[in-house]
């Protein structure tokens, strides 16, 4: 999962961009509304985790705008400002949460979960092509002989995009773009040491090669479970 942290207190973006790598989640931390609004165009979120008193555009003005460019995208504005005024007007520009300052990071993970759980929610409660199944609620795994395995949250996200766009191919860069924030260190074999992790619990043959160019999984099979 990638997030874009837009946070400009040094300290307190420092702690939750560590606290997020920890997970395996891949964080692209900004630390102005303008340079917000630009990341947004540039790159895909699947959350946005959001102060208010930004420096060069506030962070109201950046929530106005996820909604009107990227109406599914999720929110969690994270923010000082604990009035019940600065509250309902966070959610109803259309956060999908409100966390005020100081938090525990246990609960913004928390949090976290609970937003991407109820987008996957609103689309399927699997991403499959009938011949692997994935839960994003639970980051567990199925196929036609092996139920509940679990992955890891590199796993889970590497197997999530093939999964999005069965039978599309997917490079090296791309998959770890979808894995990695921006500056993090990649190792040159990590997507594939993921891949062979991969295939070792859903099978050898679930995700394919196409040599010099990429990784897939099948496109949709008949239905068989």
């Amino acid at each position: 999962m990638r997030i874009l942290l837009v946070e400009d207190d040094k300290m307190i973006g420092d702690a939750m961009q560590s606290a997020l790598k920890d997970v395996a989640y891949a964080v692209d931390w900004i630390c102005d509304g303008e340079a917000a609004l630009h990341s947004l165009r540039c790159q895909q979120y699947d959350v946005v985790l959001l102060d208010l008193g930004l420096p060069k555009l506030d962070g109201l003005q950046v929530m106005q705008y996820i909604r009107a460019q990227h109406p599914a995208l999720a929110v969690i504005i994270i923010t000082a400002r604990d009035s019940l005024e600065d509250r309902v007007k966070g959610l109803d520009l259309g956060a999908d949460d409100y966390l005020v300052k100081p938090f525990d990071i246990t609960e913004l993970l928390a949090r976290i979960r609970a937003v991407t759980r109820r987008n996957a929610n609103q689309h399927t409660s699997e991403l499959t092509n009938n011949i692997v199944w994935l839960n994003p609620a639970t980051h567990e795994a199925k196929t036609l002989t092996q139920d509940n395995i679990l992955l890891s949250n590199r796993e889970f996200a590497l197997l999530q995009t093939l999964l999005i766009r069965p039978g599309s191919i997917h490079s090296k860069s791309d998959l770890e773009e979808r894995i990695y924030g921006w500056g993090e260190e990649v190792e040159s074999n990590a997507v594939e040491f993921l891949i062979h992790c991969l295939r070792k619990k859903l099978g050898t043959e679930t995700i394919k090669n196409v040599r010099g160019v990429g990784w897939m999984v099948s496109k949709n099979a008949p239905v068989t479970r």
